[in-house]
């Protein structure tokens, strides 16, 4: 993995015979009551590791794009509007700024039904954000989304119910527990895999060094926990990268094992 091209808003890696690019759809500030401990119960104490934005946790909101020059993949796509946020919905800026041409989306494969993840799929004026998109990949326990604004791309979701194969180098693989439907993307080309995942870490400051932490929002967090555990352990063996949704932008890294939890090695500088 070599990171070839950066900008305010995107990162660009030359991962084997695929290029990735990290879209940075902004950030959101959640209070550190969010955090949990294994009986559910807010932590008691902060580890001082921790940042703080103000009193808050800042946690970055990143999308990828994948492609081999001929097809591409978006994982996940940001917020739009819905958010009303002003440090959110920046990912048709984030494409703009990479050179990709929304035409070029066919498949979306969204990690899970969050708005901060499949949102994007709109533009803040209605339309739909990628005219070309033929599939919505999206776990089957998170389909209800598809209504309302998201209603008009019903017809070409796609329920993921296990393992599946999207193209040639890029496999959806269920990891329920933040929501039945979470789903993580296994990427593989000639220089290893990259698994690209949505809300299975939050705090990566913190839930790396301790992977038993969990957050309120996680529907089910023993669930969620065991998934994140065998992630990070599936992550640790050569030629493994990860690209996360709430790691800090650009968000792709390598997972090293560090006493009782694990390492995060960042790719690339921080953007935005």
């Amino acid at each position: 993995m070599r990171l070839i091209s950066t900008g305010r808003h995107h990162a660009t890696f030359e991962f084997g015979d695929l290029h990735v690019i990290s879209l940075r759809d902004g950030y959101i500030d959640m209070p550190p009551t969010r955090l949990r401990d294994e009986d559910g119960r807010p932590l008691p104490v902060l580890p001082t590791a921790v940042p703080l934005a103000g009193d808050n946790l800042r946690l970055s909101v990143n999308a990828f794009f994948v492609t081999d020059g001929t097809r591409s993949v978006l994982i996940d796509t940001g917020a739009s509007d819905v958010w009303h946020d002003p440090t959110m919905g920046l990912i048709y800026d984030a494409l703009d700024e990479a050179g990709i041409d929304r035409a070029q989306v066919t498949d979306a494969a969204i990690t899970h039904n969050h708005e901060d993840h499949v949102s994007g799929l709109i533009t803040p004026d209605g339309a739909e954000a990628f005219p070309e998109l033929e599939r919505v990949w999206i776990g089957a326990g998170d389909t209800a989304v598809f209504t309302g604004r998201l209603a008009p791309l019903r017809d070409r979701v796609i329920p993921v119910t296990e393992q599946v194969a999207i193209n040639d180098w890029v496999t959806a693989i269920p990891t329920p527990g933040h929501t039945p439907g979470h789903t993580v993307y296994d990427v593989r080309s000639g220089a290893g895999r990259l698994l690209v995942w949505g809300d299975t870490v939050h705090v990566p400051t913190l839930q790396f060094d301790q992977p038993n932490v969990s957050w309120e929002f996680d529907g089910d967090q023993a669930q969620a926990r065991a998934a994140r555990t065998a992630l990070l352990e599936q992550l640790i063996r050569p030629d493994h990268f990860v690209a996360g949704a709430h790691l800090d932008s650009p968000g792709i890294a390598r997972v090293t094992p560090s006493g009782a939890g694990y390492a995060l090695e960042y790719l690339a500088p921080s953007i935005g």
